[in-house]
């Protein structure tokens, strides 16, 4: 399931002049828990929550603990505090996993991911031409978020938002499964992907089609997938080339870089 969580900046309590005023060395352990300019206290909360999402089968709060290298009585204090706004859910055995709560902040973030993506995907569609994607996992689902199509294509596949098919078959579920954790049962399609860092099919959703698409990561609890499709034939190497350029350039618009 997809879980997007925007990348949170968290403030700088008080500008140099002021730490300077308060003899505050810059970066020096505060009373309230802030290092320089982050909260250690949100800090680890972001961090504990980014370690859960990388446990699908769970984890307990001793090895978050461990993980976050903290006192367990810390651990329990930021996953409670997680399970209190639905971010994470605690099974009877005590394991902890992602929350519902997570599915409210992924549909708010869904417009903002299509509209960061767009721009990327039609420089793409145009230099490719071949239609382009963004598709994010829903369950057991791949589904199109957003989609430009070339201009002047004279093929083009039937490919449109909202366009779903299963995540094990099509370059773009595929290259979300790469973007996972690696598992002993993984097809060895999604670990060549995974190796690659880049999915490439034929035919599996559309007779004809050739899709190319590389995982998106880079952000806490995004599963998404960049890529494109076509029908014609499609200089493979060169498409990878620049699928692999667009994705990398999406991952660092989501993380709010410069130069995107």
């Amino acid at each position: 399931m997809l879980y997007l969580i925007p990348h949170i900046k968290v403030p700088a309590r008080g500008s140099s002049t002021l730490m300077e005023k308060t003899g505050t060395p810059r970066g020096a352990g505060r009373a309230d828990g802030s290092t320089g300019n982050t909260l250690q206290t949100l800090d680890r909360g972001l961090q504990a929550l980014d370690l859960i999402s990388r446990q699908p089968d769970g984890v307990t709060v001793a090895v978050l603990a461990t993980q976050l290298a903290v006192h367990r009585a810390i651990a329990y204090r930021l996953a409670t505090t997680l399970e209190q706004h639905g971010l994470i859910a605690r099974d009877a055995s005590g394991l902890l996993r992602l929350g519902a709560g997570l599915l409210t902040l992924a549909a708010r973030f869904e417009p903002q991911l299509r509209a960061l993506s767009l721009p990327l995907l039609q420089t793409l569609a145009r230099g490719a031409g071949a239609a382009a994607f963004v598709s994010v996992a829903r369950g057991d689902e791949c589904v199109a978020i957003a989609v430009a199509e070339p201009e002047d294509g004279l093929l083009r596949v039937a490919y449109r938002v909202g366009s779903r098919h299963p995540l094990s078959r099509g370059a773009a579920g595929i290259a979300i499964l790469a973007g996972r954790k690696a598992r002993a049962e993984d097809p060895p399609a999604v670990r060549e992907a995974r190796l690659r860092g880049v999915s490439v099919t034929q035919g599996e959703l559309q007779r004809g089609a050739i899709g190319v698409a590389s995982p998106v990561s880079g952000a806490p609890g995004i599963e998404a997938s960049l890529g494109i499709v076509a029908l014609e034939d499609l200089d493979v190497e060169a498409a990878t080339g620049r699928v692999v350029e667009a994705a990398r350039r999406l991952e660092r618009a989501l993380a709010g870089e410069a130069g995107g």
